[in-house]
């Protein structure tokens, strides 16, 4: 049985406007329809059918677009940040009781064509509390931000980044649910969550082949345009 997925759709969308003033960014319209429809497909063709999404910004817009996911042929369901943004990984820990023990995340401007199957396996397998994929990026799509070596993370960081970190956050991690049991409350980052797992010898790394598309800038939005509009065409 696959795990729920948790989707983080909450976001601002800065980066995106004028466009993302009236909508949200996961239903921004790439190849005829809005994103988040191309991604949730892409989970139920990989098995995934439990599909939660983390909403805040224009979130009733999300939620009155897909519907239950009868219409995708997936169970979805919606949890709002509230009046407070949270944070990603305060968004995740409150969607907690609709995620249960073990669960994936994927942020809401992604498209990851990844071996999903895999990745959980190996989340599993490894009995960490949390799992972080990357994939070789050599600062292509973005700027790297992880440096990885003999199957293992060695270091983390969006900021202090350096010539020996090659791979990047490719997106999808994998999570038991006391990942995110913190004393503190109020807004928490899930890039914070990451690095004290990692500093707690509590993160494994899952190295995926290929790139990721995205949509959270003008010219990822394009690159996923074309894209995805190749594949619709393909189909």
């Amino acid at each position: 049985m696959s795990l729920p997925v948790a989707i983080l759709a909450g976001g601002l969308a800065t980066r995106l406007r004028p466009v993302t003033e009236t909508v949200p960014k996961c239903l921004v319209d790439v190849a005829g329809r809005p994103f988040a429809e191309h991604q949730v497909e892409l989970l139920r063709e990989h098995g995934l059918r439990d599909i939660v999404f983390l909403v805040g910004y224009l979130g009733d817009m999300v939620r009155e677009a897909l519907g239950d996911g009868t219409r995708l042929g997936v169970r979805l369901s919606y949890v709002f940040d509230g009046p407070t943004p949270l944070g990603t990984g305060g968004a995740i820990r409150e969607a907690l009781p609709a995620l249960g023990d073990r669960f994936l995340v994927l942020y809401g401007d992604s498209y990851l064509e990844c071996d999903y199957e895999a990745v959980e396996r190996a989340f599993l397998a490894g009995g960490r509390a949390g799992l972080m994929t990357v994939c070789r990026n050599d600062d292509r799509w973005d700027r790297s931000n992880v440096e990885f070596a003999d199957g293992r993370i060695v270091r983390y960081d969006k900021q202090g980044r350096d010539a020996a970190m090659r791979h990047i956050d490719y997106g999808l991690g994998a999570f038991a649910a006391g990942a995110f049991h913190t004393p503190a409350a109020g807004p928490l980052d899930l890039e914070a969550v990451y690095r004290r797992l990692l500093d707690g010898g509590e993160l494994a790394g899952y190295e995926v082949a290929g790139r990721f598309y995205e949509i959270g800038s003008p010219e990822g939005l394009a690159e996923a345009r074309e894209h995805l509009a190749r594949k619709e065409r393909k189909a």
